[in-house]
């Protein structure tokens, strides 16, 4: 017997099952058919809750931008230098794309460059918050000395922006065979690095500063934590 479950429960469980079956088939080649028999729906009972399949999509990029907001206010809410949070919070964006490689898949495919105005609206939207996000990292470590030059911040943003998309790209032609986070890690560095920072530290190494600090207290009993 087929349990009814809530409304808005049913809702997500399409939108999770859409993302899945993105990766797996391709955007383009996905039908609402596939979506409906993987969630153990008719058709009918689907359009129910999404009267189009626009609406389906728009969904789906709602929540990938709620997932990349609680990973981008996750890495804000630590107490960090802006350098250290920067290459978190550019870590955070990757590691979700890795655990969802969905997001690409969309990214690239005509529902969003073509068919879809309003799924592109809301992407773009989201890019905005992120190279905000960004901006304000980048000229807060401007003030504080970790990056010099004499640069706009809101372009230096648009190179860090690019470095992340670029590497999302390289990642996905070539069959996921590296870890994003890792070589984003380093790649950052490099590119901090020809923008006046002062000494590029990266999000591991910026969580074993905060680690010997915390352990600071213990004496000498941390020196050798790793």
């Amino acid at each position: 017997m087929r349990v009814r479950k809530p409304a808005e429960e049913r809702k997500s469980e399409i939108v999770e099952a859409t993302l899945r079956l993105a990766d797996k088939l391709g955007p383009d080649r996905l039908a609402t058919g596939q979506i409906a028999e993987a969630v153990g729906l008719t058709q009918a009972a689907l359009f129910r809750h999404f009267p189009k399949k626009q609406d389906l999509w728009e969904a789906v990029a709602t929540r990938i931008g709620e997932k990349f907001q609680q990973r981008w206010l996750a890495v804000e809410r630590q107490p960090a230098e802006p350098v250290a949070q920067l290459h978190g919070i550019v870590a955070a964006q990757l590691r979700l794309i890795q655990s969802v490689p969905a997001i690409p898949a969309i990214l690239f495919s005509r529902e969003l460059h073509v068919e879809n105005r309003a799924l592109r609206v809301i992407f773009a939207e989201f890019m905005k918050s992120f190279h905000l996000r960004i901006e304000r990292l980048i000229a807060a470590a401007q003030r504080n000395g970790t990056l010099g030059g004499d640069f706009d911040a809101a372009d230096a943003a648009f190179l860090v922006i690019g470095l992340v998309q670029g590497l999302v790209l390289r990642w996905s032609v070539s069959g996921r065979n590296f870890d994003l986070p890792t070589e984003a890690e380093r790649l950052l560095s490099l590119q901090l690095s020809g923008l006046g920072a002062v000494a590029p530290v990266g999000a591991a190494a910026a969580e074993r500063q905060a680690r010997k600090r915390r352990m600071s207290g213990g004496g000498n009993a941390g020196e050798g934590s790793p």
